[in-house]
């Protein structure tokens, strides 16, 4: 069967069966589902009666809690690409009012829209006879019909077949079905959870859904900002603060729609949640409850009530590697973007197909240079510009005869080498002076460039790397097909400045202030590496990116 982009899974089994047979359908969807899976909860639901079932509402009950994180946690082992969202549209403690336009205990007066169209709807209703597939399937359709807006040609599929045998605890859940009582929940009128929120993953999800599940009338979320981002792993690949609350408002108007829902910067550890008198939950993890017992400390001393603290599980990540955290976290999901391609590259049809050419630049101390050290190892031609950039200073160069012309003889030494000290004195603070040197200087080192990178050609070599500290200041992009850039924090940085060239903190610091910051080159990156661990790691960054590379030259058609 082919792939759809979108599809909503309507779980039907008792929900304290589910958590036993959730990660089987999840593995099942997901071999039909390539973006996003919407799961719609409706336990005990009856799609082989004859009669066609409508929805109704499910009360919030503890078992729920206990659903949502068993699922999100499946859905990370076994369906990691998918964007899974557990819908809870259809979770309330009353019932709808009834009139004339109304079903009472129908929570859809009118089909809801989905941020992406559903184009087919799965569940793991199990056939008692294979003759109702046919009118299963048509009830499993208008029943979500009454609930979603979807697909004009929503297809239906019938999963139960396909799973596989639970190994025998079939008969441990049917024991257990006769024992379980479902607990109530209890829920609160507002809610209040922080948090940074980049990339929006299980744990963020589970958050959020347990959340709203809590929640009746508002949910208030504090969102990291500048000031709270300081200290992140990899903090400048943390998708921009207005990204982040459009994915959650996303989110949430997906998955609760009936909430009011607020997100405010958050700037300190407390925000607003030591001053809003109407907040009367805050969500914490077993790692972030003595942030939730300090904001009550506070609200205490600003004559306010305590908030409940309501902690939910923190995610296991099965796929954590040694130098990650092995709860499922954005910094290890960042950490996981180094060396793939963060951003298609540019339109380079001027540019011929082979040699394919990678600009590799980054900040002072970043390892820049020993990272194109390692490509040319894998294969790669090494084009090192400040190699180059001594060349045009070369007595008898055009540069050479202009530079004189521009700055006097007075910056040459006696053998009429340009004296680069004397010359930088004359530059140094003053960018009208500056950019007239680098205005002669960077269109020779360009020439120089294109002249080895056309030997390359002649040679047959497949890549080049252009190790270029002012790759992106002197606009040479139009020389590369890719633009790798390496980073590493600030303090890192000016660490490994002092230490290599003797120089003090300040002059460090000045240095790295000159150069563009790590976010505006990233702007320009298609893959972005760092050199900030062991050189393991590193070398494991590189080989990651050189084997993603050769993918794409093979499988491109100039590559061809």
């Amino acid at each position: 069967m082919s792939m759809f982009s979108t599809g909503i899974l309507v779980l039907t089994a008792p929900l304290h069966t589910l958590p036993l047979r959730i990660a089987p359908v999840l593995s099942s969807a997901s071999q039909l589902v390539e973006r996003t899976l919407y799961v719609h909860l409706h336990p005990g639901l009856n799609l082989g009666s004859g009669t066609q079932p409508r929805p109704v509402f499910i009360p919030p009950v503890v078992e729920l809690s206990t659903l949502i994180t068993r699922l999100y946690s499946n859905a990370a082992n076994v369906c990691g690409h998918l964007d899974v969202r557990v819908l809870l549209t259809n979770v309330g403690t009353h019932l709808a009012p009834s009139s004339e336009n109304t079903i009472p205990n129908c929570p859809f007066p009118t089909p809801l829209h989905l941020s992406h169209s559903p184009e087919v709807v799965l569940t793991d209703f199990p056939l008692q006879d294979p003759g109702q597939s046919h009118q299963v399937s048509q009830c499993l359709q208008k029943y979500t019909g009454y609930c979603y807006v979807c697909s004009p040609k929503l297809h239906s599929v019938l999963l139960h077949p396909q799973l596989p045998i639970l190994e025998g605890k079939e008969e441990a859940i049917m024991e257990f079905e006769e024992k379980v009582h479902l607990e109530p929940l209890e829920t609160y009128s507002d809610v209040v959870v922080g948090g940074t929120f980049d990339r929006l993953h299980g744990a963020h999800k589970t958050l959020l859904n347990i959340s709203s599940l809590l929640a009746n009338r508002r949910f208030l979320i504090g969102l990291c900002d500048q000031a709270m981002l300081k200290k992140k792993a990899l903090k400048d690949l943390i998708e921009p603060y207005s990204l982040r609350v459009q994915r959650l408002r996303e989110f949430l108007q997906d998955t609760k729609p009936s909430l009011l829902v607020e997100i405010v910067p958050l700037d300190d550890p407390f925000g607003v949640s030591v001053v809003d008198p109407l907040l009367q939950c805050i969500v914490v993890s077993e790692e972030t409850r003595k942030g939730g017992e300090a904001v009550n400390k506070k609200r205490i001393e600003n004559g306010l009530s305590a908030l409940v603290l309501h902690e939910i599980q923190l995610l296991k990540d099965a796929h954590h590697t040694e130098t990650e955290e092995e709860k499922i976290s954005s910094s290890s999901l960042r950490s996981r973007l180094l060396g793939t391609l963060l951003a298609p590259p540019k339109d380079t049809s001027h540019l011929p197909p082979l040699p394919y050419v990678i600009g590799l630049t980054g900040g002072s101390g970043s390892g820049k240079s020993s990272i194109a050290r390692q490509l040319e190892d894998l294969g790669a031609i090494r084009i090192d510009c400040d190699k180059l950039g001594h060349e045009v200073y070369q007595p008898g160069t055009t540069a050479y005869h202009r530079v004189v012309e521009e700055f006097g003889s007075d910056i040459l030494n006696e053998d009429k080498t340009i004296n680069r000290r004397a010359l930088g004195t004359k530059v140094f603070g003053n960018q009208e002076r500056l950019k007239a040197l680098t205005n002669i200087v960077w269109p020779e080192i360009a020439l120089l460039v294109k002249n080895i990178i056309c030997q390359a050609r002649d040679k047959g070599k497949q890549v080049c790397v252009v190790d270029a500290a002012v790759l992106l200041e002197a606009g040479w992009t139009d020389m590369v097909h890719e633009v790798w850039v390496t980073i590493i924090p600030e303090e890192e940085a000016v660490l490994r400045i002092t230490e290599r060239d003797g120089v003090t903190t300040e002059d460090a610091l000045r240095r790295l202030q000159s150069q563009w910051s790590n976010a505006k080159q990233i702007e320009h990156a298609n893959v972005v590496l760092s050199t900030l661990w062991e050189p393991e790691v590193t070398r494991k960054q590189v080989l990651k990116a050189w084997n993603l590379l050769q993918r794409r030259i093979q499988t491109s058609p100039e590559g061809q």
